[in-house]
């Protein structure tokens, strides 16, 4: 593993840098969030900017964040450590494989248990729809989905504008919120679309075709 070369690619979905640990609260999100999506690693010692600073004390951030991983995620989550030596210094590399009991809960200050969901290189609030997702996401088996005339306007109306919010796509179909949510979750798992979250609103584009 080129640690290196990872810092390199700066954070991003899998990816996550932290001088060192300072909150259970704040780490809690970060491990839920990664174990939500598809895992990922979180290097100590390392900076926003990718500086290598290295940890003081490996067993103090191995016991915040092992405190964090038992106390603060429900259901519990188990990272692995390892210890890199980068310029002299040591980083701990934590790893955080993807979860199969999701969701993944954190508690925060104010001791009440959310859903975090990892987005670009930001541990972000799920919104129902991602909750609804991780909760029927440990079921699927692969299902084929019949496109219906609502999951075609969809589509359609992707390929017109680029993005849609449930609102609208709920008005578009002229469908109750709940069955417009239930269409948007399975096309969501059977990666047809993608859901973004911006400070002001959640909306959905079609997945690009690798």
């Amino acid at each position: 593993m080129n640690i290196k070369r990872l810092i390199l690619e700066g954070e991003n979905v899998s990816l996550d840098f932290k001088k060192t640990i300072s909150s259970v609260e704040k780490i809690a999100k970060t491990l839920v969030a990664f174990a939500n999506n598809k895992g990922g690693k979180l290097l100590i010692g390392v900076t926003d900017d990718g500086a290598i600073k290295g940890v003081k004390s490996e067993e103090e951030e191995k016991y915040m964040i092992n405190k964090a991983a038992h106390q603060f995620c429900k259901p519990a989550i188990e990272p692995k450590f390892e210890e890199v030596y980068l310029d002299d210094k040591v980083v701990l590399v934590v790893d955080i494989p993807q979860s199969d009991s999701k969701p993944h809960y954190a508690m925060d200050e104010n001791k009440k248990w959310w859903v975090y969901f990892r987005i670009k290189d930001k541990s972000i609030l799920a919104s129902k729809i991602i909750v609804d997702v991780l909760k029927q996401g440990n079921q699927e088996t692969g299902q084929l989905i019949a496109y219906s005339e609502h999951e075609k306007k969809l589509l359609e109306y992707l390929e017109e504008h680029g993005r849609i919010t449930l609102k609208e796509y709920s008005k578009l179909t002229r469908s109750a919120y709940k069955k417009a949510q239930k269409i948007i979750v399975s096309l969501i798992l059977t990666g047809v679309i993608l859901p973004h979250t911006s400070e002001k609103e959640e909306y959905f584009t079609v997945a690009e075709l690798k």
